[in-house]
């Protein structure tokens, strides 16, 4: 299985509706069909800051794990909000900086129209820990190798 394929997997991801298109070398790239239910205001189409956010924090955390090889919880994440969203969104991350025990990403989001809605940069947590932690409880051996693939 590959990473992209690992991530769209992901339960709360698929819930969402979120589909990686693109994941390797530090970068990542996916994208969100904007639905009902993804609103903040019940007249309208106006995707929630909260599914901005899940939508920059999985393309994120995509991008680390592809230079990390292990999982690579969020440990801070910072998000300017440009424009409201009321389209399809689609995102892309990079990876500026990978160290030994944290990476951190920079995240964009645009609009179906290219409008950009959204601009984030996120630390995750890499493998300082020997790749012992509660992300790792339960997962099998085939799955972690491959994430190291």
């Amino acid at each position: 299985m590959s990473l992209q394929a690992l991530f769209n997997d992901i339960p709360f991801v698929a819930e969402l509706g979120i589909e990686m298109t693109e994941v390797s070398d530090g970068h990542a790239e996916a994208r969100l069909p904007l639905r009902p239910e993804h609103s903040s205001n019940p007249q309208a189409r106006i995707a929630h800051g909260g599914v901005t956010y899940s939508l920059v924090d999985t393309v994120g955390g995509a991008a680390v794990v592809s230079l990390s090889g292990t999982i690579s919880p969020t440990v801070d994440m910072r998000i300017d909000y440009l424009a409201p969203a009321t389209a399809d969104l689609r995102a892309e991350a990079d990876v500026v900086r990978n160290g030994g025990s944290v990476a951190v990403v920079d995240v964009e989001v645009y609009d179906a129209d290219d409008h950009h809605v959204a601009t984030a940069r996120g630390t995750y947590k890499t493998d300082g820990d020997g790749g012992h932690s509660p992300w790792t409880e339960g997962v099998d051996e085939e799955t972690v190798e491959r994430l190291s693939d």
